[in-house]
């Protein structure tokens, strides 16, 4: 496929379970329903009257500290197979690696009965706390429909150009815009000049990636309260959101689908058919 080069895969990331932290990889199966395994399990509270509701650290009030925790699968997951166990590693440091004792020390950190779970429910849900304006008025609470069979919030895939990452650090030179604060699936190094946001029109646009795998943007990435929130070293910023705002109508990366499915490496050439 033919097209202009856009940049270069900088990075793959997978999460395997929805709003903890992931793993970095080399390379990766990409289908339909995005890279393999990516957001296979998910929190779910096992309490009356929260049928459907799954675990988001865009409810950080009922979700405290899920962004700290991180998990890895034990073994490569297999196309056609159930993804495999995971390992969850807690914010002091310790390493959960029996899953028969994920759903006491899970419940335990969050004060209420949870589980971990690769099965979606029928209907799944999630609660999004969104902040007033500039951050400063008071918040509201919505629930927000997930895409049936999955423990996706939208998209099966988001791309980051890291000139979007260098143009929001210098607006806000005291942040720290780094790739953890927004969780996509690829990022990608692009040769854009000092102050580009690469991302801005691309809604509709194919992308080719690698050899094999083809993309549609399918719009930009609106941006929530997570990219916010304290993880590992990155501290609580409220000026992250409020600078995407500010800069890009608060939006930072790219939805996408998968038109071809298809292996990525880093390193990858992206390029667009149409540019």
């Amino acid at each position: 496929m033919e097209g202009g080069l856009v940049g270069t895969v900088a990075e793959i990331c997978r999460y395997p379970v929805k709003s903890m932290g992931g793993e970095l990889l080399p390379s990766c199966e990409v289908g339909g329903q995005g890279l393999l395994a990516d957001r296979a399990y998910a929190l779910v509270d096992d309490q009356q009257g929260m049928d459907g509701l799954v675990g988001s650290a865009k409810h950080p009030r009922r979700w405290p500290g899920l962004l700290e925790w991180r998990a890895l699968f034990t073994e490569t997951p297999k196309v056609g197979l159930p993804p495999p166990p995971v390992r969850l590693v807690m914010p002091d440091g310790r390493v959960l690696a029996d899953p028969g004792a994920h759903a006491s020390h899970l419940s335990a950190f969050f004060g209420r009965p949870v589980c971990l779970s690769s099965r979606p429910p029928d209907r799944p849900m999630l609660q999004q706390f969104h902040t007033g304006a500039e951050g400063r008025a008071p918040g509201r609470l919505t629930r927000e429909p997930m895409p049936a069979g999955t423990f996706f919030d939208l998209a099966r895939i988001n791309l980051l150009f890291s000139s979007t990452l260098d143009r929001l650090s210098g607006a806000h030179p005291g942040g720290r815009f780094t790739v953890a604060r927004f969780r996509p699936n690829i990022v990608v190094t692009s040769p854009g000049a000092p102050g580009d946001l690469p991302e801005a029109g691309w809604a509709g646009k194919t992308l080719a990636i690698g050899n094999s795998l083809v993309i549609r943007v399918d719009s930009p990435c609106r941006r929530c309260v997570m990219t916010t929130l304290a993880q590992a070293d990155l501290p609580q910023d409220p000026g992250i959101l409020r600078t995407i705002t500010r800069v890009n109508q608060g939006h930072a990366g790219l939805n996408a689908s998968v038109v071809r499915s298809g292996v990525i490496e880093v390193g990858d050439a992206v390029k667009c058919p149409e540019w």
